[in-house]
């Protein structure tokens, strides 16, 4: 019996870039989300439920769907265990959406290791999975010759 309890606390699957530390007593996960060329690091520590996006409360964010894409795991979250953590994030590199995308990225990842929770982690897989995955897009290199990645010389047939 105690087996399977220690089973089921343990996630199903390893959450990427992760780590966990101890801090002061206190367990501290460092989570990082990327999108395009943004990357965001949360760091998620016991508190009382702030949310702080580069020193800004995420919400008065100022791009309203970019705070709407920040929000989605916390909403999903659920109130009861957002009053249980702080996190503070910090992004860098791309444009307002994609940090948006980053920092949500982030934020899940660290919710899901912080609170080890198998269902919390099923939640976001359902909702959408590049919550957890990310999304492995990236721009494609100019080739030489060319003035960008695929254009080329216009051929007339007639």
């Amino acid at each position: 019996m105690s087996e399977q309890g220690s089973v089921s606390s343990a996630l199903p699957r390893s959450v990427p870039n992760v780590t966990v530390q101890e801090v002061a007593g206190a367990r501290v996960v460092i989570a990082v989300g990327k999108k395009k060329t943004a990357i965001a690091k949360a760091i998620v520590r016991p508190g009382i439920g702030r949310v702080r996006v580069n020193g800004v409360p995420v919400e008065i964010w100022p791009i309203e769907m970019a705070r709407i894409r920040m929000m989605e795991p916390l909403l999903l979250a659920g109130k009861e265990l957002m009053g249980k953590v702080d996190i503070d994030v910090t992004v860098r590199g791309g444009g307002f959406m994609g940090q948006a995308t980053a920092v949500r990225i982030a934020i899940a990842r660290g919710l899901v290791e912080y609170f080890q929770n198998p269902k919390l982690l099923e939640l976001y897989m359902v909702y959408d999975s590049s919550m957890i995955k990310g999304d492995p897009r990236r721009t494609e290199p100019k080739k030489p010759g060319l003035k960008h990645a695929r254009s080329k010389k216009q051929k007339a047939y007639r």
